[in-house]
């Protein structure tokens, strides 16, 4: 039998304060929720077609059947990796959370801060 989880964007018990993380007082301050930013994080991160056509260019350039294009090599395809909910409790609970995870919490906070005409948001405001 599989297990099921449930994901809880909170302190690591319920009815139990956690210490207050940057990132979760500054989600508070805008009145920004958690799950929110996670489904912000999925449409950001989400591959497309045009980034699967880019991998597939850079890897004909690197095995030689295409000529090189330094336009094409500069470009980076998206991760198709969005934040998850337990990075997301992992960040708001004030625990380590590797860089990437970092840089995606950031984009997914300024998307939702675009949405709402704020200014965005560094790395360093939220870490």
């Amino acid at each position: 039998m599989a297990a099921r989880f449930v994901y809880y964007f909170g302190p690591a018990k319920p009815g139990i304060e956690a210490d207050m993380s940057k990132l979760s007082d500054f989600l508070s301050t805008n009145k920004i929720d958690s799950r929110r930013v996670v489904l912000a994080s999925k449409d950001i991160e989400q591959r497309t077609a045009e980034d699967r056509k880019l991998v597939a260019t850079k890897k004909a350039m690197k095995d030689g059947k295409a000529e090189k294009d330094e336009a094409v090599l500069k470009q980076k395809p998206r991760s198709g990796r969005p934040v998850t909910g337990a990075a997301m409790t992992k960040a708001l609970g004030g625990q380590t959370v590797s860089g990437p995870v970092k840089t995606r919490i950031v984009k997914a906070v300024n998307a939702v801060l675009t949405q709402k005409k704020k200014p965005e948001i560094t790395l360093r405001d939220l870490f």
